[in-house]
């Protein structure tokens, strides 16, 4: 497509992994993964402190940070952008210590706008040694693409963190995670003593999930003039995979329009006796793009939501690797064949082609039960898209997926003009 543009390195961290940091797609600027290492050799001396004595100078946590935001900037430069323009932020961290080390250092290179972010801790990030992971959408400046903030007044900010809670930009709503939190705490009408048992009431993620989608999402989508009807995209993310189907279950009771959709299992988040986070992207009521939400020949159960399309951009809902016959593929009796998580996201690739055959996956999430299996998703991309730059943001979750075997959950966006 002429209106592509990528940054990728030839081979990452000295492999031949094709590496896509940055790609832009018409006005959209999508920055992948970036972990505080260097994308050729996977070393950064600046981050890892001399040899004999690492812990010299600056906190390591604080040195990664800042080493991961300022390559993002300079990235952003590059394109005629920069963090100004940023519509929404992922973050990933193994330890919740790297949390406070990289808000202290986004709050100084952001400034007064810190865009929608999301903040969850993962069982481990891309590199073993990694404690920050992150990834940014951002937009090219232009009149057409100007960001409006919002602060509705039923939205609070956690302290400390500093991002707006929404914004606007052309036709879309960005909603950061939200949780069922005011600024300091678990808000006290979602609260329930330790000591109770809570008998055939609600467990605590069906009561957090109603509370977001109630008391924090629709406020934001208000003040961002859209409703339910024009949501596109939600993430939902619980302590574990045996919580998914309580979480979805509230869900489609309370947005009752298609929408896609990805569940994840998190190790944890900023708030005590938080275990819910949604984060949310919407059009705007009377916005020239249109939702359209598309049909594909799917198997059934491999994906949590529908698969929806809104001018250029093509979201899909978390896909997993489910054969037609309802089972993870894999070849148990001849499993020197093939790596299973390369079966798997060859399955995965193949759902989004169906969902749009002519578009680019200009962001790939791989959320792998065993980071260390990405070597076989790696192969399934350079097969299915002739080894061109892999723009992948690749986590490991806590205690497994929900289908027994999978390896992997996909969450694609597409661009499609």
């Amino acid at each position: 497509m002429a209106s592509i543009e990528v940054r990728s390195i030839e081979g990452l961290a000295g492999t031949a992994v094709p590496y896509a940091y940055a790609v832009k797609a018409g006005p959209w600027l999508f920055l992948s993964g970036h972990e505080a290492f260097d994308f050729a050799t996977g070393q950064a001396p600046e981050v890892e402190g001399p040899e004999g004595f690492p812990g010299f100078g600056a906190p390591r946590l604080k040195r990664e940070a800042e080493y991961v935001l300022k390559r993002m900037r300079n990235t952003l430069a590059e394109f005629g952008s920069d963090f100004r323009h940023s519509v929404r932020v992922d973050q990933y961290y193994p330890v919740f210590e790297a949390v406070r080390a990289y808000q202290l250092a986004r709050h100084g290179e952001f400034g007064d706008y810190i865009p929608p972010s999301t903040s969850v801790l993962m069982e481990r990030l891309f590199k073993a040694t990694s404690h920050l992971q992150m990834s940014m959408i951002a937009v090219v400046p232009g009149k057409d693409y100007e960001i409006g903030k919002l602060y509705p007044k039923e939205v609070p900010v956690p302290v400390g963190s500093f991002f707006v809670p929404a914004i606007t930009c052309n036709d879309f709503v960005f909603v950061a995670g939200q949780m069922a939190t005011d600024e300091n705490a678990l808000d006290a009408s979602v609260r329930l003593p330790k000591e109770l048992r809570n008998w055939g009431g609600p467990n605590a993620v069906r009561r957090q999930t109603e509370f977001i989608i109630k008391k924090r999402l629709e406020p934001a989508l208000k003040a961002g003039d859209s409703s339910w009807q024009n949501v596109l995209k939600a993430q939902i993310y619980v302590p574990s995979a045996s919580d998914i189907p309580d979480a979805l279950d509230v869900w489609q009771q309370h947005v009752p329009h298609a929408c896609a959709l990805s569940a994840l299992p998190t190790h944890g988040f900023g708030f005590v006796d938080g275990v819910v986070e949604i984060n949310l992207l919407a059009l705007r009521d009377g916005a020239k793009r249109k939702k359209e939400v598309l049909k594909a020949d799917l198997p059934a159960m491999s994906s949590y939501g529908a698969h929806v399309r809104a001018g250029e951009l093509v979201f899909c809902s978390g896909l997993m690797p489910l054969g037609v016959d309802g089972r993870v593929p894999g070849y148990a009796a001849l499993d020197a064949l093939s790596h299973p998580a390369q079966l798997q996201a060859l399955a995965a690739l193949s759902f989004a082609q169906r969902i749009s055959s002519s578009g680019k996956i200009v962001r790939a999430q791989w959320f792998m039960s065993d980071v260390r299996d990405f070597a076989g998703v790696q192969l399934a991309w350079a097969l299915r898209q002739d080894n061109a730059p892999h723009p992948f943001v690749c986590v490991q979750v806590p205690g497994g997926l929900p289908a027994p075997g999978a390896r992997l959950t996909a969450d694609f966006w597409i661009y499609d003009a």
